[in-house]
């Protein structure tokens, strides 16, 4: 296979140029995809294929007609992204994610930032994720956002744009680790010779992180993942976590309260836990703080997270900061918070809130994404040019009803990147998301992230739950001597 036959369209492309030419840092990973022999690749898409299914490599779709288990989709030609054109993205989410966790600090405390005048109140009071039962709270070095899955796009200029932050459980990382195992196998060569930035160590800085937020004076914290079960659509990825963090792997029914400390059931009797990374969602954490009818957590964890015997992470109440209307406010956090203007810029946003704003979104429905402030993996969303008339008119009534709950965006023309479809090439929409890791005094970055392709052909969904699949992604430092693996 070659990329002769490959058109790049009217969109920006991860590895040609608008005049068909192999990007600088994608050269030698496309000349080392032209000198396989004939059906080679094919062959090597197909075992990659196999190997995720045998990994177990699965994820969960609620209400699927066609069984609930799935292997994630893997292409295997992977997405490049120049390493000096990185740094400045990573320095664009440090900022980002440090404004956000001193926001979330304030909102919970002073509320400076509302009597500066710089962020109306209502806009997070009413807020689906903020929780008065955390006011007040102080989670250990004043972190609340210790992991951010932060979605990037590029527009057809090739800028990247923040889409929005995932601040309350953000999945996928597992799959960045699995994808290039899988590339690392397939393109040994080129990948050592491309100096493909390392993603390999993320479980260790995942979990120093977490020891820099222990509880004070806990030097070795026992450090468990807290998953609502098997039936969940990431729960593959809480197992896999678990195992490579070498934590404990836990369901709300083996914890239990003691008076001071949340302990695990083990074998060996009661462990205590010092930590818990939790991948259930606030309501369902304690059922005498939050949803009394909730079995997925753990009566008493609100008790030791305020009295300083437990960590969680991240912090419940985080979810405040992940709503889609409060996420237009961020680049005023960082000027206000930091003094600095925004290193990465925002997508336009409207607040359907506004009555400007409303008639605007609903005389332009047809050109605009809507989208529902509190939800996640795509659902619930419009995409105007790509909907009926039938579909407009009925979000046209949503927003009148509940004005609040919509935000609406432009319709970017996403980056695109080559997949392999049949026996040739075929651009197919991509996005990113980087995985920030917080500690307060600093952040660390997993270098490219997930790459999300639409696979559909002309579709802008990357969701892996609504048929989108996955790219490893190569940050490269060619002829820098950054260190590879």
């Amino acid at each position: 296979m070659n990329f002769e036959a490959y058109e790049t369209e009217a969109f920006f492309d991860e590895l040609f140029d608008n005049q068909g030419h192999s990007r600088e840092s994608a050269k030698l990973l496309v000349n080392a995809i032209e000198s396989l022999a004939e059906g080679d690749l094919l062959k090597r898409q197909e075992a990659s294929e196999r190997a995720m299914h045998s990994m177990g490599i699965t994820f969960n779709v609620y209400g699927s007609g066609e069984g609930t288990e799935r292997t994630i989709p893997f292409d295997i030609v992977p997405r490049i992204i120049d390493g000096k054109e990185w740094d400045v993205v990573e320095a664009g989410l440090k900022q980002r994610i440090k404004a956000v966790n001193r926001f979330i600090d304030d909102i919970y405390h002073d509320r400076n930032i509302i009597a500066d005048g710089v962020i109306p109140e209502w806009i997070f009071t009413s807020s689906k994720g903020y929780l008065p039962q955390c006011q007040g709270l102080n989670p250990p070095k004043g972190v609340w956002a210790h992991v951010t899955g932060t979605d990037l796009v590029r527009d057809n200029k090739g800028t990247f744009y923040v889409l929005e932050d995932n601040l309350r459980v953000p999945s996928g990382v597992s799959y960045v680790l699995l994808n290039r195992t899988l590339m690392k196998r397939n393109f040994p060569e080129v990948f050592h010779k491309s100096r493909v930035r390392r993603v390999v160590d993320y479980p260790d800085q995942f979990m120093k992180m977490l020891h820099h937020v222990a509880p004070e004076g806990i030097d070795r914290p026992n450090v468990a993942v807290l998953t609502p079960g098997i039936y969940n659509s990431a729960y593959f990825e809480h197992a896999f976590l678990a195992q490579q963090m070498g934590a404990l792997l836990v369901e709300g029914h083996d914890l239990v309260y003691d008076g001071k400390y949340v302990c695990a059931r083990t074998v060996e009797g009661l462990v205590r836990i010092d930590i818990i990374y939790r991948r259930i969602d606030d309501e369902f954490l304690d059922p005498e703080v939050f949803r009394e009818d909730s079995y997925l957590g753990c009566a008493g964890m609100m008790k030791a997270f305020r009295e300083g015997t437990l960590t969680l992470a991240n912090a419940p109440g985080t979810g405040v900061a992940d709503d889609k209307v409060v996420y237009a406010f961020v680049p005023d956090m960082i000027k206000y918070y930091l003094g600095e203007d925004p290193l990465l810029p925002s997508v336009p946003t409207h607040l359907c809130c506004d009555d400007e704003s409303l008639e605007y979104t609903l005389d332009n429905l047809d050109k605009l994404v809507v989208k529902p402030a509190s939800e996640s993996g795509g659902y619930g969303m419009l995409i105007g040019p790509k909907a009926s008339q039938k579909e407009r008119d009925n979000f046209a009534r949503a927003l009148r009803k509940d004005p609040r709950n919509y935000i609406s965006q432009p319709t970017l023309s996403l980056s695109r990147a080559p997949v392999v479809v049949n026996d040739h090439f075929e651009g197919r929409h991509v996005d990113l998301r980087p995985f920030i890791l917080h500690r307060g005094d600093d952040s660390y970055v997993l270098p490219g992230g997930l790459t999300r392709v639409a696979l559909k052909k002309g579709s802008l969904v990357v969701n892996s739950s609504q048929g989108g699949g996955t790219k490893d992604t190569w940050v490269v430092d060619q002829g820098t001597g950054q260190e590879v693996a």
